[in-house]
């Protein structure tokens, strides 16, 4: 029966990420549309999720010593995962903001090219540092 379960929510929260884009795509594309479709898909996705760890999680114990070391290790594996995400993703934001800022301020001025990438490279230092921490948790874990 669990099995069945686990196929089941894998299955959902694929179509929690599909079916929202797959509506705006079909359709005229605007701001607010985006907007939308992206709340609708994060509700979709958090809530399946939710509603996974109740389903999965709420059975007896009746091994507790091996759940939580299982659970523990679980919670660090996306501990990992959401360091890597979210500091590629705050990188990301980071660097398309100064890389733009550095070409306009090089067109105008072609001596500032040194200083300018000073500035992308530490924006990029966000991933590294994420990446890093990363790899700290994931030895921790083994």
């Amino acid at each position: 029966m669990t099995l069945l379960i686990k196929i089941t929510l894998v299955l959902t929260l694929l179509l929690s990420i599909i079916l929202p884009f797959g509506a705006f795509l079909l359709g005229e594309r605007s701001k607010n549309r985006y907007k939308a479709s992206l709340g609708i898909n994060c509700l979709a996705f958090f809530g399946t999720f939710l509603i996974a760890n109740i389903l999965l999680y709420s059975g007896n114990a009746h091994a507790a010593g091996e759940s939580v070391a299982s659970n523990a290790a679980g919670f660090g594996y996306i501990a990992a995962a959401l360091v890597t995400g979210l500091s590629c993703i705050g990188g990301g934001i980071a660097v398309a903001s100064a890389a733009s800022a550095a070409l306009g301020a090089i067109s105008e001025d072609s001596s500032i090219l040194g200083k300018s990438l000073i500035f992308v490279a530490m924006a990029e230092g966000v991933c590294l540092y994420g990446l890093i921490v990363s790899f700290m948790i994931l030895g921790q874990l083994s």
